[in-house]
């Protein structure tokens, strides 16, 4: 069984945390001090929890954790007064709950928070207890939002740049394994090229919704909304490293059907690696993009000159295909 590896903490890592604990007490403080709650413990929890998510979806959380909250409320009342608060009204309340959360969104946290109203709700056998939970979960999801929409907003942009930044990393340490395989005919090292570009449907996978995250904050952010238009160039282009990923895939799976020039192959596969290493260091800098399309033509042209007589090989065709990607997503046209 493998040990846990512990991760090195950054300020990346710790600037949501440290923006959660103020949250948090933020909450505490406006339940205790301006509403005067008694128990105010679900105002920081609410807090906390709807903040507890990727940047960019944090205001769309606060709103799922209140929508799930209403709904455990609802079904947890009318089961009350239906059926009293013994087990059959807590099956009931439980079931309806989260299957109007279900319905209405299907995400884990409306779910969660409908199940934990509805059990609340029915155990208290009161409404005032559903109430001050709702109250709590008002001013928690309100402090989220006020933190993750006015104080706190992430830049749209760099959550674009630093989604593409993990995806190109990955794909250039893949393209280096199929460089290494293909020189060295390595069978092992090519499947160890192919598995590793399997987790690259995670990083693309975050692409996507970086993508959608990002055109919420250009959307419902006061402070970013005249980046519209940069926002929808810089997701177009994020939306390349899908067909690069998949044009990388197919390279890997066929670099060691390559007949003669396997050396040549090998070599313009490692310069099209370091020139994806170059992008991923800074994927959003003009004159970065700029020298990518110039050594990815460069590259181009000494396949064109000096290696036609391997054009119709399946794996050097992949290797143009993952050039025009890699020019497509500097924003050059592969023509």
């Amino acid at each position: 069984m493998a040990k846990p590896s512990l991760q090195p903490l950054t300020v990346a890592h710790l600037w949501p945390i440290l923006q959660q604990t103020a949250a948090g007490v933020a909450a505490w403080l406006v339940a205790t001090h301006l509403v005067h709650h008694h128990e105010p413990f679900f105002a920081p929890i609410a807090a906390v929890v709807a903040l507890n998510t990727h940047l960019g979806e944090r205001g769309l959380n606060a709103l799922r954790l209140l929508l799930g909250v209403l709904t455990g409320i609802l079904f947890g009342e009318i089961a009350v007064h239906t059926l009293g608060n013994g087990y059959g009204a807590l099956g009931l309340s439980l079931f309806a709950a989260m299957t109007a959360a279900t319905a209405l969104d299907g995400t884990r946290i409306v779910i969660a928070q409908a199940a934990s109203a509805a059990i609340l709700t029915v155990a208290t056998g009161s409404g005032e207890r559903g109430l001050e939970r709702l109250g709590d979960a008002l001013i928690g999801a309100g402090v989220a939002l006020a933190f993750s929409q006015l104080l706190f907003t992430p830049r749209p942009v760099a959550l674009l740049h630093q989604a593409e930044h993990a995806a190109l990393s990955t794909l250039a340490d893949g393209l280096d394994l199929i460089a290494r395989a293909v020189e060295t005919e390595d069978e092992v090292l090519a499947e160890r090229a192919v598995s590793a570009l399997r987790d690259l449907r995670d990083r693309l996978s975050d692409v996507a919704r970086t993508r959608r995250a990002s055109r919420r904050v250009v959307a419902h952010s006061l402070w970013w909304r005249g980046q519209k238009g940069r926002v929808v160039r810089e997701s177009e282009n994020a939306g390349v490293l899908d067909l690069l990923g998949g044009s990388v895939l197919v390279l890997g799976r066929t670099g060691l059907t390559v007949g003669t020039g396997r050396h040549l192959l090998a070599a313009r596969v490692r310069e099209l690696a370091a020139v994806v290493a170059a992008l991923a260091v800074a994927p959003g800098d003009r004159s970065v993009r700029q020298r990518a399309a110039e050594d990815v033509l460069a590259i181009q042209d000494q396949v064109d000159t000096s290696e036609a007589e391997d054009r119709s090989d399946i794996a050097s065709v992949a290797l143009g295909m993952v050039a025009a990607d890699v020019l497509r997503f500097t924003g050059l046209d592969p023509e």
